[in-house]
């Protein structure tokens, strides 16, 4: 059955990222291109991951305290009613409104999934469970580049908004009549709410969310601008970005997979279990920003170009999947989605402030250069800070184990049915 339960993240996360990228390639080219500027696109990106940073400040917590049937089914209504009424925007401003909108609901999806890794899954399992649900953002973002290329030139960009809309409201009646957290875990997942600032003190808690400042806006950057890229820099059109955009995120589905896979094998092979978890993510942090610095180097043509963007979604996917098994690694069931909630304010934050940096970056030295110049030095500064993110994860974060403070904090209450009450 859990295998069941996964499947219906997994669905989610591919639907998440319909949403997240039916704007990136309905504005790469055509009647959006012309009323969305670069800059106004690195603004409106940032108006998703302010909207992002600060869901997450509080969706983890909402969703540990609702459950994972009602706190995932409320974020994943937010976020379709919000993608929907993107078809009513007609400027720059009205779309950064409703990117604004989508990314408070989408936030919601990765704390609610880890919330149900960490019920369904053992430790042995849950990179492996992780990495099969985080794949749905590498499937949505290869299913995306052909879905929105055929509805936006078939039906309009209106229609695809509304499209994409239906599916989600289709998953949300399922999940609702089907999911339910195993009854050996509920008195576990409903136990203490730990407070946001007991849980930012912590070492483990404070590093992850500083290093993903640094690691998740790399992949952000492949997604929302690959499609730009390709236009701006080898003159694709839409139709043609649809059909090969699509290639680096393939790759990026068998990172998401092997990634988790790896590290269950050299848990097998007798490495224990938190320095399995580190030599993964050394490994594959290493290959995606190796990706990004040595890029510049060997791109001589769209085929490398998509190779080289390969293989750092690649190495993000395999690192993301180790790295979304750590918080139930390290904190009890009640906290799980919280944790991963405070994690990702550092991922918007990241979002923020690199997604404006790369659309002023790129406007103005495109400007003064060409536009193969500018990217390729976005490329090496995106691999400059995940080296910074990738240092704090190994070395900022802590041992990768139960942490007895936290663990004494809900057992303390569970000793305690007086104050509970109270």
């Amino acid at each position: 059955m859990r295998w069941a339960m996964i499947s219906f993240a997994f669905v989610a996360t591919v639907l998440n990222y319909l949403h997240r990228l039916s704007f990136t390639y309905l504005t790469a080219n055509g009647y959006l291109r012309g009323i969305i500027p670069d800059d106004s696109f690195g603004y409106i990106a940032s108006a998703f991951f302010i909207a992002y940073m600060i869901s997450n400040a509080f969706s983890g917590f909402a969703i540990d305290k609702l459950g994972t049937r009602i706190g995932y089914s409320l974020t994943m209504g937010f976020w379709t009613t919000a993608g929907i009424l993107h078809s009513l925007a007609m400027s720059p401003f009205q779309f950064g409104f409703f990117r604004f909108l989508l990314g408070i609901g989408e936030a919601g999806n990765w704390p609610a999934a880890i919330k149900l890794t960490s019920e369904w899954f053992p430790p042995s399992e849950r990179s492996t469970a992780s990495g099969i649900f985080n794949s749905g953002a590498s499937v949505g973002a290869v299913v995306a580049p052909p879905l929105i290329a055929w509805l936006g030139t078939t039906y309009g960009w209106k229609a695809t908004f509304l499209v994409v809309g239906v599916l989600g409201y289709i998953w949300l009646a399922s999940f609702w009549f089907i999911y339910y957290t195993p009854g050996k875990v509920v008195k576990e997942a409903k136990a203490r709410i730990i407070p946001p600032l007991k849980l930012l003190k912590n070492r483990f808690v404070s590093g992850l969310t500083l290093s993903k400042v640094f690691m998740d806006p790399v992949w952000y950057f492949i997604t929302f601008w690959i499609g730009r890229y390709l236009a701006d820099v080898y003159g694709w059109n839409l139709a043609k970005i649809g059909w090969y955009a699509m290639f680096p995120f393939i790759v990026a589905d068998f990172g998401n997979i092997l990634g988790g896979l790896f590290t269950q094998f050299i848990i097998r092979k007798g490495i224990e279990i938190p320095r399995a978890r580190k030599i993964s993510v050394g490994i594959f942090g290493s290959i995606m920003a190796l990706s990004m610095l040595l890029g510049p180097l060997v791109i001589t043509g769209p085929t490398g170009a998509l190779i080289v963007l390969a293989f750092a979604g690649f190495g993000y996917a395999a690192y993301t999947a180790n790295t979304m098994a750590f918080p139930a690694d390290v904190v009890p069931k009640s906290a799980t989605a919280s944790v991963w909630g405070i994690a990702s304010v550092g991922a918007g934050l990241g979002g923020v402030i690199f997604q404006s940096v790369s659309g002023v970056a790129i406007k103005n030295l495109s400007i003064h250069f060409n536009y193969a110049r500018a990217y390729n030095a976005v490329f090496i500064g995106y691999g400059l800070i995940s080296l910074i993110g990738l240092a704090i994860i190994l070395f900022l974060t802590g041992p990768l184990v139960s942490d007895k403070e936290l663990l004494a904090y809900v057992d303390q209450d569970e000793k305690n049915p007086v104050k509970r009450i109270q």
